[in-house]
């Protein structure tokens, strides 16, 4: 039989993949932290850019990060950056649960 490099994973290996997916998690909440606090000039500035047709330069270290980490991680980043935007509620929630069943 081959060797199969997904089906004989090593500890090593396991244990970035929970790294890679702690700091795509980590990312997408500080992304959200961040949207939500420029929300309203980062949707005008979207919106300016895509009405005068204007691109990010590409750059290879960005392209290659997208590639490696972010290319199926979509959903755990779209966590991360859903946490980070509700983050004050989340807190509040979760002290408010905290106190109550005191």
């Amino acid at each position: 039989m081959g060797h199969d490099a997904f089906s004989s994973a090593s500890p090593l290996r396991e244990a970035m993949s929970l790294l890679t997916a702690v700091v795509v998690f980590l990312v997408g909440f500080v992304s959200g932290v961040v949207v939500r606090t420029v929300a309203g000039l980062a949707a005008i500035v979207a919106l300016l850019l895509v009405i005068f047709g204007v691109a990010a330069p590409e750059i290879g270290l960005i392209d290659y990060i997208v590639t490696q980490y972010y290319q199926g991680n979509e959903l755990l980043f779209l966590a991360g950056l859903l946490f980070g935007l509700d983050a004050k509620q989340t807190r509040r929630v979760v002290v408010d649960r905290g106190t109550s069943s005191k």
